[in-house]
């Protein structure tokens, strides 16, 4: 057991992502703009959804979700990152830290839930394509949205909670650019066994067994897929599934490399280089790949902006 410091930790000194004062400036106003393009590209894939009838299917309705998930996730973690980038590291209370941490752990299980959704919408739409009326019906989607988010909302809050409940006495210096749970219980005076045992579990419940669905998943798809005659049908059909497979190589492939790979040999630095790819590049990305390769998103924002432009007109 670390021996106890005399108080208990209130301030978090977060250093943040220290860069090159040269370069202070140009780093501020990239996360800035990297934060207005992500906000905006994904309230217009929700505003797209909610809108265009055209897009009222569960794929679509998935999609927004998502979309939500998103906002929330650079939300929770940009602001600060931006204050940490000019100020060199920003001192933040602990409750404010833990805060953090749970809106991180709510929106990134969100995250791996809602891609595992997506993954079934398209499992079913290409491998029983008969019965996807039937078994994706509006009762199926908003229940398992619903589970999403209470699955989600609940293992974030038992994290929070056990975490919390341990004695933090110093350093109070966190070596990163939002409060992640390794950092947090490097912190930590207490015996921590227990709590990466259930953090472990959550992990199963939340991650691993998501991945794991996914992964079966795209291997029927994939039989699926190679059982078409034709190579134009094969191409046509793999295109409605390649944008959610491009995110979730993304999205698993540097969660892995942060959180499964041994931390120890591994520099501060890459581990936030892993993070920052996650946590804002695939937000960012996500409205940009599944507009570019989406006809239907294509046509709506046409339509829409066909729409406004003969308002204007009229007037």
């Amino acid at each position: 057991m670390k021996e106890k410091n005399v108080s208990r930790i209130t301030m978090i000194h977060l250093l943040g992502l220290q860069t090159p004062h040269s370069i202070t400036f140009l780093i501020f106003f990239l996360f800035l703009l990297i934060y207005c393009v992500t906000i905006c590209g994904n309230l217009l894939i929700i505003t797209l959804v909610s809108y265009s009838k055209s897009l009222h299917s569960p794929m679509y309705f998935f999609l927004s979700q998502l979309s939500l998930s998103d906002i929330l996730l650079v939300t929770d973690i940009l602001p600060n990152t931006l204050h940490t980038v000019l100020m060199k590291g920003i001192i933040i209370s602990f409750s404010d830290c833990i805060t953090q941490f749970y809106f991180f752990a709510v929106s990134e299980g969100l995250e791996c839930l809602l891609l595992t959704v997506m993954c079934y919408d398209r499992y079913v739409a290409i491998c029983k394509p008969l019965h996807y009326t039937l078994l994706m019906n509006v009762q199926l989607c908003w229940l398992m949205i619903i589970t999403c988010w209470v699955l989600s909302l609940l293992v974030g809050l038992i994290l929070t909670l056990t975490v919390s409940q341990l004695d933090f006495c110093g350093p109070n210096i966190v070596n990163h650019f939002f409060c992640d749970l390794d950092p947090i219980l490097q912190l930590s005076c207490s015996d921590v066994p227990n709590v990466l045992l259930e953090v472990t579990l959550m992990n199963v419940i939340i991650v691993i067994t998501p991945f794991f669905i996914i992964i079966v998943s795209y291997v029927y798809i994939i039989i699926t897929i190679f059982k078409i005659p034709s190579i134009t049908g094969r191409q046509k059909v793999f295109s409605t599934c390649s944008s959610h497979l491009t995110v979730v190589c993304i999205y698993y492939g540097t969660m892995v490399c942060v959180y499964l790979v041994p931390s120890k040999g591994q520099s501060w630095d890459i581990t936030k280089f892993l993070s920052l790819l996650y946590t804002v590049v695939t937000p960012l990305i996500n409205p940009i790949i599944y507009s570019l390769r989406n006809k239907d998103l294509k046509k709506a924002v046409a339509n829409i902006m066909n729409h406004c432009l003969q308002l204007h007109m009229s007037k």
